[in-house]
């Protein structure tokens, strides 16, 4: 059997380039890049994947942001040193015998849901996630383990009932409940993630939930019929597209180096 590696690229950068204190910089944006590819070795190296997925954003607008136009507003744009330097990282990447995918109009989530999903439902073997990225998560329900490189720990079922108060298959309704400040993503007001947690294990899923929403005499039954319409929304925005044209066979996202 095989063993998918999806590395969540720009989770990983980021979180890297972030982690310095020093002012932006080309010097900056270098060093930070060299730790990033010393971290995907470092994962290639523990986890011995057959296939790897590496996956970024293309940049520019997505189908979150048509479908909603203050999609990710308040989100800070990526530092303009760091976003110069990616090419010379992507054929880093490339030489090391990885297969980078980006795909115009989708997120690198959307891109990571899809190639997961794929392999799993073709039972080709496991699927690990390298992320921190809450949305990523809900891809447990099918099957799937996501490994944290920065804690090196690893989340499962139980990690995400004692993280979020619900199942992995209750992730997207969660999100979609509490919103997303982060992304822009508004949910429904006043409802946190105990709320939310609350709610789902009550009644089941939103559409459950909304059902039950209809005979509530309390402040939140109210705002839940009043916002509906958001909370289908955000549920949308929150919902990782799985049917994404990768462009790409399994051969090649093959690792050559697997040993």
């Amino acid at each position: 059997m095989g063993k998918l590696l999806a590395i969540d690229g720009l989770n990983i950068v980021r979180r890297v380039y972030e982690a310095s204190p020093e002012p932006d910089s080309p010097e900056k944006a270098d060093v930070a890049l060299r730790h990033a590819l010393s971290s995907f070795r470092k994962l290639l190296a523990a986890h011995g994947p057959t296939h790897v997925l590496p996956a970024f954003d293309f940049g520019g607008p997505t189908w979150r942001h048509a479908l909603y136009s203050r999609y990710r507003e308040q989100r800070a744009p990526m530092p303009s040193f760091l976003r110069e330097a990616l090419p010379s990282f992507y054929a880093r990447l490339e030489g090391e015998g990885l297969h980078v995918l980006m795909v115009p109009g989708v997120e690198a989530d959307d891109v990571i849901a899809t190639g997961v999903m794929r392999w799993l439902s073709e039972g080709r073997g496991e699927a690990i996630i390298a992320t921190t990225d809450k949305d990523l998560h809900g891809l447990i329900a099918h099957g799937a383990l996501v490994w944290d490189h920065f804690k090196s720990e690893w989340h499962d079922d139980a990690w995400v009932r004692n993280k979020f108060g619900v199942a992995p298959e209750l992730l997207v309704d969660l999100l979609a409940l509490m919103g997303d400040v982060t992304d822009g993503v508004p949910g429904v007001s006043k409802v946190g993630m105990k709320t939310a947690a609350k709610l789902l294990n009550a009644y089941g899923d939103v559409d459950a939930v909304m059902a039950g929403a209809g005979i509530l005499k309390t402040p939140i039954g109210e705002r839940l019929r009043a916002e509906r319409e958001t909370l289908a929304l955000s549920r949308q925005l929150v919902r990782l597209k799985t049917d994404v044209q990768l462009g790409v066979t399994w051969k090649m996202l093959a690792y050559a180096h697997f040993v």
